[in-house]
């Protein structure tokens, strides 16, 4: 299955209820380029995607950088959120709480994703993060 906004390839995970609210669905996606998120609903020929648990959910497709299991989840939907920081400040907010309490350093996260084709300025967005948190 592949990003309906740059063709690469997707890693599908299925959302935990705790972070629902801030996906796009309770089953959703990351594209392994631009980094943006989606529905798996959304993706072409979704009847063949592997959904993983979230608890199993393995993101070094994306960068080695990525934890695995409900943290790696939490950053993957934050960086579906980095495209938009200012309107979704809530969301980001509560995902970073959430990866944290799951055991993730955001920052230093954020410090060694290489986001080079990304679909947001992931340098830019960091200072914003910085004085956000």
């Amino acid at each position: 299955m592949t990003c309906p906004h740059c063709d690469a390839a997707v890693v599908a995970f299925v959302v935990p209820s705790a972070l629902r609210e801030h996906a796009p669905a309770s089953e959703a996606a990351i594209c392994t380029r631009c980094l943006r998120t989606m529905a798996v609903d959304e993706i072409e020929g979704t009847d063949a995607i592997d959904v993983a648990p979230a608890e199993s959910a393995d993101f070094a497709a994306i960068d080695r950088a990525f934890p695995s299991g409900e943290a790696g989840v939490a950053l993957a939907l934050v960086c579906g959120h980095l495209e938009s920081l200012a309107r979704n400040r809530d969301s980001v907010e509560a995902l970073i709480e959430h990866a944290e309490r799951k055991g993730a350093d955001v920052f230093a996260f954020l410090g060694r994703l290489d986001a080079s084709e990304a679909a947001f300025d992931l340098d830019r967005r960091r200072a914003a993060l910085l004085d956000l948190i």
